[in-house]
């Protein structure tokens, strides 16, 4: 089932919550909306849902105009934060219910109640209650409470951000899987950028009720159009400093009042022909440690990630992240040069905040 938005809003009294919002869902997608809290992201989904009802624009479930459209009568499935289970009911009372709503026969829901959670792994758990299961037993209960609804439209609600970091990388696993297994359209609401850009086919980025982006995960990554993106998307965050850019004999000069930096790349020459200043974003994993490095610094911080370090590095008033492998040994204090990946600087407008290298 395709889903299309087109020009949807949503205030709250004087309060915009949802601006001129427009995405086209294919059949079958994973579609992830990401943004911080108050983006307008949960906004969107429950007016897809249909708890919310829009203040304009229009939702498109197929070619019908689903705005004045029930939420029972939609044929969606939802998986809430909270789980939403009934405490007092077994695990087959819970899947079940969305079925006995719908008048369904007491042998078919048996049959589909059975093939739901034999699909989510929990077979063998039905005569038990919510109490008696662990977290990640839950979250699959709720998935096949929305299941067997045999749902056009599955929508998620952060459904993995009560569960522990190993449990939601297995979770994260099993939903894709699943979800493209059955081929229903998804759409997931999330402030984790680690689960959009791992589970989702394309991913709208939300800022204060506004669209960024709707991108995949890779141009999202790789060619961020606006400054938010850069800094939002990526963990570690991106680096950002200003600069001004200048020719000089074949080389472009970045340079600011505490650094001076000669590289030579495209990405570079088009923002040299740029006048005025701008921002330039570096990724951490796109700053080395170099004998000969140009841009030379003072560790302020290590973070150790694990099989690598990232440190905090100070240059003037400017700080500079970048990820080391722990065979380095760096530690606080350290003065060190640091080199740069010129193929991967991104240059933004800093009127705008949009890039100048991507449109």
């Amino acid at each position: 089932m395709k889903v299309d938005i087109e020009q949807l809003n949503k205030s709250f009294g004087t309060v915009v919550a949802v601006h001129d919002l427009n995405l086209d869902i294919r059949a079958g997608e994973f579609v992830a909306f990401l943004g911080p809290s108050g983006c307008g992201k949960t906004t969107t989904l429950l007016m897809i849902a249909g708890i919310y009802k829009p203040t304009g624009g229009v939702i498109r479930f197929g070619e019908r105009v689903v705005n004045t459209v029930q939420p029972r009568d939609r044929n969606i499935g939802m998986v809430f934060q909270s789980y939403a289970l009934y405490p007092h009911m077994s695990v087959f009372e819970n899947i079940a219910y969305p079925l006995k709503l719908k008048g369904v026969s007491k042998d078919e829901q048996r049959v589909r109640v059975q093939r739901s959670a034999d699909v989510m792994g929990i077979g063998d758990l039905l005569h038990r209650r919510p109490g008696q299961l662990s977290g990640g037993q839950q979250q699959r209960v709720a998935l096949g409470r929305a299941l067997v609804k045999e749902p056009d439209v599955l929508l998620f609600d952060e459904p993995l951000s009560n569960l522990d970091a190993r449990l939601r990388l297995t979770m994260r696993g099993e939903i894709k899987a699943l979800q493209k297994r059955l081929g229903i359209t998804s759409i997931y609401v999330t402030h984790d950028q680690v689960e959009a850009l791992t589970m989702a086919d394309r991913i709208a980025v939300m800022n204060e009720g506004l669209l960024e982006a709707y991108d995949t995960p890779d141009d999202l990554y790789d060619h961020p159009k606006t400054l938010f993106i850069a800094s939002f998307v990526g963990n570690p965050p991106m680096n950002i400093l200003p600069i001004q850019a200048a020719l000089e004999g074949d080389a472009v000069i970045l340079q600011n009042d505490a650094l001076r930096l000669p590289v030579r790349s495209e990405r570079a020459l088009k923002a040299a022909q740029q006048h005025g200043d701008l921002l330039m974003g570096v990724r951490p994993e796109d700053v080395t440690l170099s004998a000969d490095g140009a841009l030379c610094g003072e560790v302020f911080v290590v973070e150790p990630l694990g099989r690598e370090d990232m440190i905090d590095v100070r240059i003037g008033q400017h700080r500079l992240a970048a990820l080391v492998t722990t065979e380095k040994r760096i530690r606080a204090g350290n003065r060190v040069r640091l080199d740069i990946n010129a193929d991967k600087l991104q240059f933004f407008d800093p009127a705008s905040k949009r890039s100048i290298l991507w449109t």
